[in-house]
């Protein structure tokens, strides 16, 4: 039973869609402040064979690596689990409730005494982390049908942006106040999020009555109804863990290279992958134009020749900085291109819709970091670039696959007609 909702507005005002693109930046931005920071956590948590590298494929340097993973669960866990309920529950209120459960997260990561205690720590900041997956099904709902595409990649380079800037500001300020400062400060910030949202945000009632072991199992019945679903949630995922086999890896990487570049070099690569993200509203518009997906088999071809360059090119920082240009454009312009389709499909059921597309991708997301610390730890960077490139060209052979089976699906419907 749905509960009735008002239209969408003609239009959506700019100012909110910023506030929503930059309360979401600033959320997803914790799940990664770890990762330029993970050779200080390893000395300060467990002393200098904690950094891992190549040749120490297990103990701390292993224990290490499930840092940025466990947050890529614990997020995936969150999207499972508490994203449903923004169908069924006052969006407003969900969301300030997340910001605040974060900010006790963040401060318990701060507190680590050890990498166990981190360890389960970054899980608690994944999974409540979750008020982006949140607010971008809170904005397609806010925004009309023309519009849609465009507010979407709007909210979504915020998120982008704020991926990429979390590793400039962990690097800098990790730099010179130290790797606890950095979870800190972003305790404070969420703590300071949760009233602003509360206030400015408005009310949006929920558009489902279910109750929540009810919505729980229809995301098992809207994947197995939606193909286009099941084939954008893989090819996020895919492309998703080929990005984070390299960021999980960079610190690592640079830190093994004959300067020792420290947590504030590998941060300023993230300045660097903006200019990709930048490209997401443009890309948002041409999805409101266009329903077919020679987007993603673009993106998804410049992801994996970002592969080809970072190794080919990796021992010197122009040639990692070309590579993550090319990098970030690539996973963001897929991810533009598969959030669009994705919330044209059922509007009554788009938190659960972002729910089963969204966890995909963070499975992906942690795959692909375990895959690359493992690879890096076995293989050096030559196996991180392998990793990463093989799950860009699964990518494209899933999406190759999926065109090739609708193409039939079509053929058939024509032929008997």
């Amino acid at each position: 039973m749905q509960t009735p909702t008002s239209p969408p507005p003609a239009s959506l005002r700019l100012g909110l869609v910023w506030l929503m693109a930059a309360a979401a930046g600033a959320t997803v931005a914790n799940l990664y402040y770890n990762q330029p920071l993970l050779g200080d956590i390893g000395r300060t948590l467990g002393g200098p064979a904690a950094a891992g590298g190549p040749g120490d494929p297990g103990g701390l340097g292993g224990l290490l690596g499930l840092v940025p993973t466990m947050t890529q669960v614990g997020y995936a866990a969150g999207m499972l689990l508490i994203v449903p309920l923004g169908d069924s529950h006052e969006r407003r209120r969900l969301i300030v409730v997340m910001a605040v459960l974060t900010s006790v997260a963040l401060a318990a990561a701060a507190l680590a005494p050890g990498l166990p205690w981190l360890v389960a720590a970054s899980f608690a900041v994944g999974i409540t982390s979750v008020v982006p997956q949140l607010i971008l099904p809170f904005a397609a709902q806010l925004a009309p049908d023309a519009q849609r595409g465009r507010v979407v990649g709007m909210v979504m380079s915020g998120l982008l942006i704020g991926i990429l800037l979390s590793r400039t500001v962990a690097g800098l300020v990790g730099s010179h106040l130290g790797w606890r400062a950095v979870f800190w400060m972003a305790a404070a910030l969420m703590l300071a999020l949760g009233p602003v949202l509360r206030f400015v945000l408005p009310a949006q009632p929920p558009v489902s009555a279910m109750p929540y072991p009810e919505l729980l199992r229809s995301l098992g019945r809207l994947a197995r109804d939606e193909p286009v679903l099941r084939l954008h949630s893989v090819l996020g995922a895919l492309t998703f863990g080929a990005f984070s086999a390299f960021w999980a890896t960079l610190a690592l990487y640079l830190q093994s290279l004959p300067a020792h570049h420290g947590p504030q070099t590998a941060g300023l690569f993230g300045l660097v992958g903006v200019a990709g993200a930048a490209a997401a509203p443009l890309v948002g518009r041409y999805a409101d134009l266009r329903g077919d997906r020679r987007i993603n088999a673009l993106a998804i071809a410049v992801l994996l020749g970002s592969f080809g360059v970072l190794w080919a090119l990796g021992a010197w920082l122009w040639g990692i900085a070309l590579g993550v240009v090319l990098l970030d454009l690539g996973a963001q312009a897929n991810q533009i291109s598969n959030q669009a389709r994705v919330y044209s499909l059922r509007p009554e059921a788009r938190s659960r819709m972002n729910t089963i597309y969204m966890t995909t991708y963070f499975v992906g997301g942690a795959a692909g970091a375990w895959l690359g610390t493992a690879a890096w730890a076995r293989w050096g960077w030559s196996g991180v670039c392998a990793a990463g490139g093989g799950m860009s060209l699964a990518a494209l052979v899933v999406l190759w696959a999926g065109a090739a089976r609708a193409g039939r699906g079509e053929g058939a419907a024509h032929g008997g007609g």
